[in-house]
């Protein structure tokens, strides 16, 4: 007897844009243009020029797997490359316009990208590292003849006349779902940026199983703003997984600080956005100082680093916004876990369900952690018990691109960096990253609960925890830390802060106040850099007051 079987249709990135076109064609996404003003268009325009771009790059004689490059911000052009790309079979690589000329050069080369697009503010930094990059066949603007941009670079191509050059009823290629999509690469604090292959399989995964309502939770009624970089793990998959729902988008651009983002999330009707800690500092500081305030902006997701108790009470109580605690990397798609309530934690007093929010949250389906001690050994989920956080999954990386060696462990999971808990229901909690934690006379300290004591100081803006060397206990914690405008705040005034809110022996050693914090390319705070340059203050002051001890000695 023949048993019966179900369809079987490849999972796709084009898929998504087509459905998006067919079902939500109509529904408005508004794009930050890099030059300045918005422009207004539909999914089902953004999916005639996805397949218009697709086909003409490979009319010009780009093939399945090529890899096609793109510098550029937030917006309508960088979306269409978003599913034209990878529609038409090629790999989208996303680039960091952040990064340092010396890496975008060497990250375009070892992708070996074929084509790549850019905004016109970066013509400048490619005209100047042009022929270092051998593998480019052609350049393109994202927008329309320029003739002043193509002086500064000859042979340059304009997005807008591919569009003309273009079929809109080019069909999407049949890819195997297991091909390459799109790639990122890491920001590349410790060496050389290393690329992250997706496949249309672990991407459509991705963005189908966090789009859950414990999840993401975006739905056809939203408006959502993806503040995350589209070049930053491709938006964290928000753009996918809005075009498969058929959300509304609304595209921040290049402007990113508080005043435009707060503005723009009042005139857009925003109600669900996504980000890094930092941006929503600079945004609760800007509406902190307007008179009308938002009304339909209802949650924002945040990732990238801890979020901040203090920030996530502040949004809640003065805007009734929900900060979404996330954690994920660039190997993980990104997203490893979300935090949502289970239902037995909604009869738990408050401060026990506040304390539960404040943590990374649970794993989708489709990833699973564990934490592991210094011999690789499965510690357990105690909520106690911290270990090396470990994941797997279907959108977890295998292998780098471009390496042979697989990135996992000998069973099969791919180790973090990142110090945590888990408790019995799979709720994740960073306690620090390994190369960041203070080891202080043996014990432990964590940088991240300094932090978040720190940031809660109603005068101070933003702040870094950094082991600094000491010649007694091997590192002691210190602050650098950003005042709030018209602050006078005193390091002895902040360091009796932490009185009673952390053991005695984990208490700061010293503050240091800093106009500005160094962030990379993602908007995570460069610790490296604060400890190059603060790392020996506590060593120099003992040496000074050991020389102040002799020279009183006579």
């Amino acid at each position: 007897m023949l048993l019966g079987q179900m369809m079987h249709q490849p999972l796709s990135v084009g898929s998504l844009i087509d459905h998006a076109a067919r079902y939500h064609g109509d529904t408005e996404i508004v794009s930050a243009l890099t030059e300045g003003g918005f422009e207004r268009t539909t999914w089902a325009e953004v999916a005639v020029n996805a397949h218009r771009i697709g086909s003409a790059l490979r009319a010009r004689g780009l093939q399945p797997g090529d890899r096609v490059g793109t510098l550029a911000w937030n917006n309508r052009r960088h979306l269409e490359l978003y599913f034209g790309v990878p529609g038409m079979g090629m790999v989208c690589h996303t680039l960091n316009p952040r990064l340092a000329p010396e890496q975008l050069v060497y990250i375009v080369n070892h992708a070996a990208d074929r084509i790549l697009f850019i905004e016109r503010t970066f013509v400048p930094l490619i005209a100047s590292v042009r022929d270092q990059l051998p593998t480019l066949t052609g350049i393109v603007l994202l927008g329309g003849r320029d003739e002043e941009l193509a002086a500064q670079l000859p042979g340059l191509l304009f997005h807008d006349e591919l569009l003309v050059e273009g079929d809109p009823a080019a069909p999407f290629a049949e890819v195997d779902e297991t091909s390459p999509s799109s790639l990122c690469y890491t920001s590349g604090t410790t060496g050389d940026p290393k690329g992250v292959l997706y496949s249309h399989r672990s991407t459509l995964l991705h963005a189908l199983c966090v789009n859950n309502r414990d999840g993401l939770g975006i739905g056809a009624t939203d408006s959502v703003m993806p503040v995350v970089p589209m070049f930053h793990v491709n938006a964290w998959g928000i753009p996918y997984a809005s075009a498969a729902v058929g959300a509304r988008l609304v595209m921040p651009g290049p402007r990113l600080d508080g005043d435009s983002l707060a503005r723009l999330i009042i005139d857009e009707s925003v109600t669900l956005a996504a980000g890094v800690p930092t941006i929503w500092l600079g945004l609760l500081i800007a509406l902190d100082g307007m008179d009308e305030k938002p009304t339909t902006f209802k949650r924002t997701v945040v990732g990238g680093s801890a979020l901040p108790p203090s920030m996530r009470a502040a949004f809640r109580d003065r805007y009734g916004v929900e900060l979404i605690h996330a954690w994920g990397m660039t190997e993980t798609s990104p997203l490893g876990t979300l935090n949502a309530p289970l239902a037995k934690h909604l009869s738990l007093p408050f401060e026990e369900q506040d304390r539960i929010g404040n943590g990374q949250g649970r794993p989708p389906y489709g990833a699973e952690l564990r934490i592991v001690d210094a011999e690789g050994r499965v510690l357990p989920n105690d909520g106690t018990t911290e270990g090396e956080l470990q994941i797997r999954g279907h959108w977890v990386l295998d292998s780098y691109f471009g390496h042979e060696k697989s990135a996992l462990t000998w069973d099969g999971w791919f180790g973090t960096g990142d110090v945590s808990t888990i408790d019995p229901n799979g709720y994740m909690v960073i306690r620090d990253r390994s190369k960041d934690i203070i080891k202080s006379g043996g014990e432990w300290i964590s940088t991240v609960d300094l932090e978040n004591i720190a940031v809660g100081h109603p005068e101070i803006a933003n702040a870094a925890a950094i082991a600094a060397r000491h010649p007694k206990w091997d590192e002691r914690p210190v602050i650098c830390a950003i005042r709030r405008s018209q602050s006078a705040l005193s390091e002895e005034e902040l360091l009796s802060w932490y009185d009673g809110k952390v053991p005695r022996w984990q208490r700061p050693d010293r503050v240091i106040f800093v106009e500005t914090l160094p962030l990379g390319a993602t908007g995570k705070i460069v610790k490296a850099t604060l400890r190059e340059t603060y790392g020996d203050v506590l060593w120099e002051d003992a040496m000074k007051e050991l020389e102040a001890e002799r020279a009183a000695q006579g």
